[in-house]
């Protein structure tokens, strides 16, 4: 797991109660403004760069001016109360929003030197490299096998069954899938508890090469003993993809991620190292989220 990570949002909290009269008054300042994003947007090797996005739904706007790095290999969680425009920011990193009629984005969005949102670039490969993982797990109405078996399929990345059998079974191996599968790769995908179905996507995602993987809430319809095992998979994952994952469990982002950013109506309003947001918080809005103040 990420070292210096936070197992106890109870301590944060604590921590942040006790602190000095001086830094209140200096996070109080800020509490109306946040505008600014507090903290380093960049890093130095970013793996996808975003630059002043915005996004509207119709006339109204979702998400201003939205800057942010995300680095090779690192694992970034998004937090925010509901509605904070969250998820609306991640589906933006793989064009899902295309999918909405009503929606617009500008600004910038790069995949390393390239930018996603060129009208010349096809977004069927672009979402072979930015993968994601919805909500609720979503296995397509085919057996285990064909479910991880269609992305190499339609992007022609096996050329024999061999080549494609060697294809599943990697990818159920790295989803923590194939010893509970193998047996049974020709039923259903469906009939999996929900825990292994949403292995079962993640294996899905990860058979057709991804660079960087976005989770959306990926644990929030799971039991406590599936989340564990998400949550494993995510920290043995991240040696190998970029992941960036949305969650309401602040106790999720302290343990599973490298770098966390707090969004509030739209706007980011801090970024930082996990176990800096956490434990010293440089905005007010930050520290009453993570206090349990509001959200």
């Amino acid at each position: 797991m990420p070292s210096g990570k936070i197992t106890s949002v109870t301590e944060q909290t604590n921590q942040l109660q006790t602190a000095p009269s001086t830094g209140e008054t200096k996070l109080a300042n800020r509490a109306n403004d946040y505008s600014q994003t507090v903290g380093n947007i960049r890093v130095d090797s970013p793996k996808m760069s975003m630059s002043n996005v915005d996004v509207f739904y119709g006339d109204k706007q979702a998400i201003f001016d939205v800057s942010l790095d995300i680095a090779k290999n690192e694992v970034i969680a998004m937090i925010g109360p509901s509605g904070c425009g969250k998820s609306t920011f991640l589906r933006c990193l793989n064009r899902m929003n295309d999918t909405i009629d009503i929606c617009r984005v500008s600004g910038k969005i790069l995949l390393e030197h390239e930018d996603i949102y060129d009208a010349k670039l096809d977004v069927v490969p672009l979402r072979a490299r930015v993968g994601i993982v919805f909500q609720k797990p979503n296995p397509f109405p085919k057996s285990i096998y064909d479910n991880v078996a269609y992305g190499p399929r339609i992007h022609g990345l096996a050329t024999s069954k061999v080549e494609l059998d060697e294809i599943v079974e990697t990818s159920l191996k790295r989803a923590g899938l194939w010893n509970e599968a193998k047996d049974r790769l020709d039923q259903p995908g469906t009939g999996l508890s929900g825990g292994q179905q949403q292995r079962l996507c993640i294996a899905r995602t990860i058979a057709v090469s991804p660079e960087v993987i976005l989770m959306d809430e990926p644990c929030s319809a799971l039991d406590p003993i599936a989340t564990a095992r998400i949550e494993e998979l995510i920290d043995e994952l991240r040696s190998n993809y970029t992941i960036a994952i949305v969650t309401h469990s602040m106790q999720q982002a302290a343990r599973v991620s490298n770098r966390t950013a707090y969004f509030h109506l739209g706007y980011l309003v801090e970024v930082g190292k996990t176990n800096d947001i956490f434990t010293n918080p440089n905005h007010k809005l930050t520290e009453d989220y993570i206090t349990g103040r509001f959200g």
